[in-house]
């Protein structure tokens, strides 16, 4: 072997590709600038959120404010009970709602992924039908309030949001991908039924794709305040992002009519910390679904690899 072939073969046994030094550093430092780019709001709206109206006011948004401050939290904490029963209504109906769906999900995008299935195509072009054309608000609002009589309950929470059609395509490919048909064509002469196929031999094997699925749905459950708006008249069902939105609205109002208010209480409304209450809200929403990610971290990352390698 030449001096030039073992250079070869030492550079392919020490890296994986076969770009330069140079290029893969440019690379990183393009890959890091665009992974700052995406942090620093978030350092800005924990730093804000720490930081006084007046240290707002006189320097603007900085990573060193001139007072720290607490008032925004104990502004967001002086909801009491209504706050801990807000993220419990929060947690409840994601962890519902998100079960519900992927076991959903599962089972549609199963028979979408056995290409002997007779009516495969009718029920992909089902769920495909639904993703352009969709009932409108009314009729939504309709139904869940006059026809199942759902309001004012945690199912007109969960229900609107059970199903999605992107899942059920993105979870077909997942499973065409990284299932051979022939491992479901081995159990049928095992004797195994369709449904033992799913349970025992398709869902563990489609653990990464079903976190990823899970992950999704639960980002969609916990940030959804619409359907409180629509359906929830009762405070104590209120979710943690529209109980949230309320408080928000409320100082806003309070702050455009300081003038007023002030004047007939003797207090200084102008005082409330608007815009420190605004990021301590989004800090109290953002902190449990940023706990929950590194657990489906692995997951998603073993998902993309298998999706990633063709045979």
């Amino acid at each position: 072997m030449t001096a030039v072939s073992k250079n070869i073969a030492s550079t392919k046994k020490g890296r994986v590709n076969s770009i330069s030094f140079g290029a893969e550093l440019v690379m990183h430092i393009i890959l890091g600038g665009f992974a700052l780019a995406c942090v620093i709001p978030f350092i800005f709206i924990i730093i804000i959120s720490f930081s006084s109206a007046d240290s707002l006011a006189e320097v603007g948004y900085s990573f060193m404010p001139i007072e720290w401050s607490l008032i925004a939290y104990r502004a967001a904490f002086d909801l009491g009970a209504d706050l801990w029963r807000s993220y419990f209504n929060s947690f409840f109906v994601t962890t519902v709602g998100t079960i519900l769906s992927v076991i959903i999900c599962v089972m549609y995008a199963y028979g979408l992924y056995r290409r002997d299935y007779p009516l495969g195509t009718f029920f992909a072009f089902i769920a495909f039908f639904t993703m352009i054309f969709g009932g409108g608000l009314a009729p939504t609002v309709m139904v869940i309030r006059n026809l199942l009589h759902m309001a004012d309950t945690y199912w007109a929470l969960i229900i609107p949001m059970l199903v999605n059609p992107f899942n059920f395509f993105l979870m077909r490919t997942f499973l065409r991908v990284s299932i051979p048909e022939s491992l479901i064509e081995s159990a049928r002469l095992d004797g195994s039924g369709e449904f033992r196929t799913l349970v025992s031999i398709v869902v563990p094997l489609a653990k990464p794709g079903i976190a990823t699925i899970a992950l999704l749905t639960a980002l969609s459950y916990w940030n959804d305040w619409f359907n409180a708006l629509l359906f929830i008249r009762d405070s104590s069902l209120y979710p943690l992002q529209y109980l949230l939105m309320q408080m928000q609205t409320n100082v806003d109002f309070i702050r455009r009519n300081a003038a007023i208010l002030g004047a007939s209480a003797n207090i200084d409304f102008s005082a409330l910390p608007s815009e420190g209450l605004r990021m301590a809200l989004c800090v109290l929403v953002v902190l449990p679904i940023a706990f929950a990610y590194p657990f489906f971290q692995r997951f998603i990352v073993a998902g993309l690899a298998v999706g990633a390698v063709k045979e």
